[in-house]
């Protein structure tokens, strides 16, 4: 085929995109400016309107806080545990490969039913946890209707379901850093941990931003994992910005007032997501 028609080829995947990226984004930005009430049918053009409404409301930066909050404990906590067993991993001898593959099986568990099963664990009294700790003569708190407890068991469960992941992309990653810097730190003497920090994570910063970027574009729309858990609950001690979006569209009807924050989200995620990724290229090629 001649060169000025290989274009053609990106013609499939470009209609794909188009209709399940493009044009329901730009359905999204259409509606976000309209008072669209699916409850009254009132539907008028009222520009921005949506967008200032939503910034002067304070639930709105609840929910935005929690969301920051949530998803930055579970990403975080995830690539510390996915990070240490990685490391664990690689420096197995034998049996590393079967054994990730057997740490990865909580990752491929439906995140419904991992949040079902995870309710059952840390029901109040009732639940598996809480009776083994009764049994034991210690009485648990209630793990899903205090706030602070039920934003820690969000956190837990997300990282539960989650670590499988960073720990299968780390231990590929520190499988690619070159062997001959590794043998030459050791002949030197090097500690294990001086070999982790100084030697292998420099080697796979750019894998690790873009791990991180990506479970925090996913943590940050956590919805399924809290609808099961706490429905945003006790009160919105839990309510992240995508259960609010879901509350504004499913239960107020409020869908143009629904549309302008997911718009807003997904400034937000572009903006946060750009700014890891440019710090981090920076400071690669030496400009902090």
């Amino acid at each position: 085929m001649p060169a000025e028609r290989w274009w053609l080829f990106l013609v499939p995947s470009g209609v794909v995109l188009s209709l399940v990226m493009v044009y329901p984004l730009a359905y999204a930005t259409y509606l976000s400016v309209f008072n669209y009430d699916l409850g009254s049918g009132s539907y008028s053009f009222i520009g921005l309107g949506n967008y200032s409404s939503l910034l002067t409301e304070q639930r709105f930066w609840t929910s935005l806080a929690q969301t920051a909050l949530i998803a930055s404990a579970a990403v975080g906590l995830e690539f510390c545990l996915g990070l240490a067993i990685a490391y664990g991993l690689y420096r197995l001898t034998f049996g590393a490969r079967t054994l990730n593959l057997l740490l990865f099986l909580p990752h491929v568990i439906t995140p419904v039913v991992a949040a079902l099963f995870l309710r059952w664990m840390f029901l109040g009294r009732w639940g598996l946890l809480s009776s083994v700790l009764i049994s034991l003569g210690v009485y648990p708190p209630d793990w899903l209707g205090t706030p602070g407890w039920a934003r820690l068991t969000v956190v837990l469960a997300d990282s539960w379901q989650f670590t499988p992941f960073m720990i299968l992309v780390l231990y590929a990653g520190l499988n690619t850093v070159d062997q001959s810097q590794i043998e030459a730190a050791q002949i030197d003497g090097i500690g294990i941990w001086r070999l982790l920090f100084q030697i292998m994570l420099p080697g796979i910063k750019p894998l690790i931003v873009f791990v991180l970027a990506i479970r925090l574009m996913d943590a940050f729309r956590m919805f399924d994992m809290i609808y099961v858990l706490t429905s945003g609950g006790p009160g919105t001690a839990t309510e992240t910005i995508s259960m609010y979006t879901y509350a504004l569209a499913f239960r107020l009807l409020e869908i143009g007032k629904a549309s302008a924050l997911g718009v807003l989200i997904l400034a937000i995620l572009a903006a946060s997501t750009g700014l890891l990724i440019s710090v981090a290229y920076r400071r690669e090629h030496g400009a902090f």
